[in-house]
Order: structure tokens, then sequence, then C-alpha cells
């Protein structure tokens, strides 16, 4: 592919258009109808049109005239949003994926699997920067490939009030962790180029292992200053900056910071699927002797993480104010792919890479007949270096007390996920329905069932298709969702009740969801006029807020009950993040073709009963799918063929031969009666460091012994 492809649809973008005032009011009030009293409507309702008529105006007139001057209108604000808060990432920012197994079962061990995720994501970086990484498509349709160069190199710095954004795109160095202990090397050329190979990046990462594991647990726990990444930003912003008081950690923390990514090798053997999350989510909390041993201590937040445990297990936990869930995705997917096709061309030599990239002529360990022998100062920048911290009594202290507070912040959480396997996107759209429409009506009628009502339900709709764009929210909680619940758990709706007020539900969340990937959402917009009126009165203490963004219904709608995300692909085992505020749940949810994976998290509200209720409503709303089929579909011919090919029961519309789970059944006689789911601040920030100024920093660690 020729260069400069990846970005070559840039200029064929559009702006994303500001909304109309009256139509992003009139879509803010019907989000709220189901969520309020009939008083409580009115009154917003009044309040609402005091905003059309006094304020509202000027402010959009000032949004317009600010739009002019930017690429988006909502840019700087919405990345503001993540960039000035206080609070810890760790649970309320930082999403995970985990990605599906190594198809090697061979190449599955943690040293492979982390030595063929590090060079797969290499290659991946080396097209993006020579520009020959294919554009992101949707159905035709270009998208923005911005976030891309804000993946890699790319680190969150704590201020005294909120973060800033350095990236080094010029980065060359990888950071690895194993059980708290920094260590770094150079990966790549100056042309990009992996200067590892798969038999070197083992051996590297197997002499970075075994120099780690000679530490006492006491000595890990007190030396574990990336525990510090997970304070509140305030906090960690003067812990760090007694820490740069020593010359060589600031040289440290510069490495860290300029680094492509952080490598984090797991001593922990997770057991089951709430395991395997919470470590990618948080890390495990485990206390031996009163000392903590857990993975939580074994991670920087402010970075993008990749993550592999001791059996292979892998994962990325990713820094979510630069880049959104889409463009991480289609990198994770990338490197699994990747990871495939060696597998396949262990079977076909001729099978050919995802990538361009090719090893670098200085490449160590490289495995042809007559390798050519590497410079020496290469040799140099790829063995690996320990960063050896001085830490003070203050940070000691710090570091101690990051760990008190992450622990109980680990304690307080939960995360269980509910793997469906009675059908999938086969079976929903076969019958009719959006897929993420018919999920997103599953979680509301588990949630109703169990709490007898509708809560504020947040889903991000990509806005990628114009410039800069990133998500606008889909607010599922509409009125056509409050009448389809109440028919749902009405013991007088027949299936055929059920199913109508399930579809109109569907058609309706399709519809605003259709409207929000456009630029025709509300919730940007208001965000946008409330933080342009922050930003004019920021001098003037005494200016009142308008009073439509200090109304009740604003502040309901803003309580995010039910935080969603739909992020599908055939690469992705599980992906999940925190609830965001306490009483609620967060919910990532994969939809692939025959099952449905929902990851829940929440401090504790009956998790596993959210998820229990959500399944036995899937095979309810199956069983009404199938009986009301075969009632209209009674033919003499016991058999017909669909518009996929497949031969199918005529009572059932289920394909003959393939399993089906028989729990609908049961779940209709069960019924639900009382029972019954991704910038830059206001200043861009540019953190560009030549491997020179690295220098060579660190205990020098040598794995010719590990080759």
């Amino acid at each position: 592919m020729e260069k400069g492809v990846t970005f070559s649809h840039q200029s064929e973008l559009r702006k994303l258009p500001v909304p109309s005032l009256e139509d992003t009011c009139r879509r803010y009030l019907r989000s709220l109808e189901a969520l309020q009293t009939p008083e409580e409507h009115a009154r917003t309702t009044e309040i609402v049109n005091k905003f059309l008529a006094e304020e509202g105006p000027k402010l959009q007139a000032d949004l317009v005239e600010y739009d002019k001057t930017h690429e988006s209108y909502v840019e700087e604000f919405w990345e503001d949003s993540y960039l000035n808060g206080n609070e810890s990432v760790v649970l309320n920012l930082n999403p995970f994926f985990i990605l599906e197994d190594e198809p090697d079962k061979h190449r599955g061990s943690q040293l492979m699997r982390a030595a063929n995720l590090t060079i797969a994501s290499l290659s991946f970086i080396h097209d993006l920067r020579h520009e020959v990484l294919d554009p992101d498509l949707v159905r035709g349709v270009p998208l923005d490939m911005f976030q891309y160069k804000r993946l890699f190199g790319m680190a969150r710095i704590p201020m005294v009030n909120g973060c800033r954004q350095e990236i080094d795109q010029l980065s060359r160095h990888i950071i690895v962790l194993r059980r708290g202990q920094f260590y770094w090397f150079d990966v790549l050329d100056e042309e990009h180029r992996p200067l590892l190979t798969e038999r070197a990046m083992v051996a590297t990462l197997k002499a970075i292992m075994r120099d780690a594991d000679t530490l006492s647990a006491d000595q890990v726990a007190r030396g574990a200053v990336g525990v510090l990444s997970t304070e509140q930003r305030r906090t960690w912003y003067h812990l760090r900056s007694a820490l740069e008081i020593d010359p060589q950690n600031h040289a440290f923390l510069r490495i860290i910071d300029s680094a492509l990514f952080v490598l984090c090798l797991d001593d922990t053997v997770p057991q089951n699927a709430s395991e395997l999350t919470k470590n990618m989510l948080c890390g495990t909390y485990s206390i031996q002797d009163d000392v903590q041993v857990g993975t939580c201590l074994n991670r920087w937040y402010d970075k993008l993480q990749i993550i592999v445990c001791a059996n292979g297990a892998a994962g990325v936990n990713f820094e979510h104010s630069s880049v959104d869930g889409h463009t991480v995705l289609r990198y994770v997917a990338d490197i699994y792919t990747e990871l495939i096709l060696q597998f396949a061309k262990s079977i076909n030599s001729s099978t050919k890479s995802l990538f361009q990239a090719k090893p670098s002529p200085d490449a160590r360990g490289q495995d042809s007949k007559k390798p050519i022998k590497p410079r020496q100062e290469v040799v140099a920048r790829t063995l690996p270096k320990k960063l050896e911290w001085v830490l003070s009594d203050e940070i000691v202290q710090g570091i101690r007390y990051a760990e008190m507070r992450l622990s109980d912040l680990t304690c307080q959480n939960e995360s269980h996920v509910l793997h469906f396997n009675g059908y999938g996107k086969r079976f929903i759209t076969r019958h009719g329905f959006s897929p993420d429409a018919f999920v997103q009506m599953a979680f509301q009628a588990a949630y109703y069932s169990l709490y007898g009502r509708l809560a504020s339900t947040y889903e991000p709709a990509m806005t990628k298709a114009f410039t800069r764009g990133r998500t606008e929210t889909i607010r599922t909680v509409q009125p056509h969702v409050l009448a389809f619940v109440r028919a749902w758990t009405s013991t007088k709706s027949s299936a055929h009740d059920r199913l109508n007020a399930l579809r109109a539900a569907c058609m309706g969340h399709a519809k605003i969801s259709k409207e929000c990937a456009t630029g025709q959402g509300f919730d940007r917009h208001m965000y946008a006029l409330l933080s342009l009126w922050q930003k004019h009165n920021a001098d003037n203490p005494d200016a009142k807020t308008p009073e439509i963004f200090r109304d009740q219904g604003f502040k309901q709608l803003n309580h995010v009950v039910l935080s969603t995300s739909n992020c599908g692909n055939p690469a992705l085992r599980i992906f999940g993040f925190g609830p965001v505020v306490q009483d609620g749940f967060g919910i990532g949810y994969i939809i692939q073709n025959d099952r449905l994976t929902v990851c829940a998290s929440s401090k504790h509200l009956q998790t596993k009963r959210f998820l229990a209720t959500l399944e036995k409503y899937l095979y309810m709303v199956q069983n009404d799918i199938i009986s009301v089929f075969r009632a209209a579909n009674e033919f003499a011919k016991s058999t017909y063929v669909d518009h996929a090919g497949n031969e199918c029961d005529a009572r059932t519309g289920l394909p003959i031969g393939i399993p089906h789970m028989t729990k609908a059944a049961d779940a209709s006689q069960a019924g639900t009666s009382g029972y019954s789911f991704y910038g830059d601040g206001n200043e861009s920030y540019t953190h560009v460091l030549s491997s020179m100024s690295l220098k060579n920093v660190g205990k020098l660690l040598y794995v010719n012994d590990y080759e």
C-alpha cells in the first residue's frame, strides 16, 4: 500500500454540526419524560422554555462563533471533562479489553504471549508512523484517524488542578513492569522497525522476570511507585513533584512518560472470568503477612498498558482521555489478527502478515543462517535497564497510603461476567431487531424487573465520521422504553403485546442511535453550552449558572445509573469498565453471531443477581419470539430454507442441526414478577525526546544467559 494512505481521507471529513437549540431542547425533554413524574416534567419544561427565550439564544450564537475557529465545537470541552477531574482514574475512567486466547496453544505461555503481542504492536506502530495502515471505514464511510496519533507515546500528567497530556511521537522504547519494578529498553530503530525478534524479546522478558522475582514481598510493596498513579490527581501531583526532586527520579519519569506503552507481566493466574476482569480493571488484592502482594502494585495507569497474566491470558487497560474504545479496538483486533496469521504461517509459509513492518537490519536475535551483526550501540539500547528509584520517607509513606486507598477501592467494587450462549446476533436480526437496541432493552427490562423503575442510561455513539469526532450520548430511556418495560412486567400482556412493545422500543432506539452518530444528539451540545458559559464567567464568581443546568432534571439525567457500551469484535473475549456513580452499574457488552458477553461492574449492588435476571429475560424473550413465530408459520411442510441458506424448522424458525438452549421454556414458567451496559486540554503539549536524551539510565541487565 502506498505511503500516506492512513490519513488520506482526513480532508474529506465534515465538521461535527452544531445542532439547533430548539432540536436539542426537544430531545432533552423527551429523554427526561420517562424518568420524571408529570409534575417534575412540567417544571423542567417550564425551565427549558425560559432558557429558549432568554439565555439560550445568546449562548447558541456564541457557540456558533466559537465553532468557526475550531475543528470541533465540543472537542476542547469534552476532553477537559476527562482531564479536569480530581478522582482516581482507576475504576472511574480507564476501561479494559480482554483478548481471546492465543490461537496456537503452544505459543500461549506468558513470555511467548507477551513477546508476540509486543512485536505485533511494534508492527502496528511502524505502519501507523509510515502511514501505510489502512484507514478506518464504516460501510464505505471514512472515519477520523487523528486519535491513533495519541495512542502510543502518550502520557497523562497530573497537575494541581486536573491533568495535561504529553506525547512523544518519535518514542522508540517500552516500559516493562514486573512485581512493581520498572524496566525499559529500545524496541524500534530510527525507521520505526522492530529491533528485537521473537527469540530476543522472550529472552529479554525472561531476564526481567528473573531479576524482579528475586525481591521479597516487603521490598516490592515499599518500592511500588506505580501505585501512586492510582491516587487522586492532586495528591499524585504533589507526590510526583516530590519524587522529581531527585534528578535520577526525574529522568526515570521522563522515560516512563515518553514510552510507547507499558507491558505488565503479572504473577497471578485468574481462576474465573470474574477474577480475570478484576485483574484487568484494577489489579488483584492479596494480603500476605500484612503486605500487599496483588497485581494492583504492577500498574501505571497514566498510559496504555498491555497486561499478560502468568497463564497467558492477556488484555489492555487504556488511558481514556486521549482515545475512545473504537480506536483501541482497531489496534487490539489488528494485533490479534497478526497472531492468527503467524499461526497460519506455521501451517502455510506463504501466509502474509497483516503489517508491512520488517525487522530492523540491526534486530537482535535474528534467526537467519547468516544474521547481520547489529551495531554495538543498538545492542546496548535493546538491553533492559532497571529504574532504581531514590525514595524519600515521604514517598515511601505515600506509596503505603496509595496502596491502602487503592485496596479500599478494589474491595468496594465487584465485576462479574455473563456468557450467554442461547443465541446472538443471527437470531436477533433474523427476527427483525437491531442487535444493539435488542440488548439495550434487555438491560432496561432486567433493571425494571429488579427495581420497579427506569434509571438514567448512557450509551456512547461514535461520531468519528466527523473531524475530531469522539462520541455522542444515546439516551436509552425514552417514553417508548417505559411502555415496553411496563408491558413486559404486566401479567395481562400477551406474547404479542410484549413483542410489539419491544419492537417499538427497539425501532425508537435505533432511530436515536442514528441521529447521535450523525451529529444530531443533544448531550454534547448541552455540555458545550454549559462549558462555554463557564469559560465566559470564569472570572465572575457571582455569576449565576442558567437554571436549565441547575434543574433537578439535568442532575437526574447526568446521574448515570446504567453506563453501557457495546464494543464487539471476534478478537475480544470480555470488555468492561467501572460504574460511574455509587448506585450504578458499568456494563460492557459484546454481541457475537451466536452468543452475548456482558461484563457488569458495581459497588456491590447484587451484580450477580442483575446478570441472572438479565439472562432470565433473554431466555423469556426468546420463548416469546419462538411461540409467536410458530403460531404465524404453521406450514404443512416441516422445513424451509431461510435467506442465509440454512434449513430451518418451520414451527420454530430455528436452524436444524444446531443445538439450542432449553432454558427459554423454564424461564417462561418462572416469570419476573417482583424479581421478575470512549484529548488535549486547553493547550497542546508536545514532549518529543530523542533516544540520546534518555541515555542508558538504570541498572543494566544482561540477557545472554537467557537466549
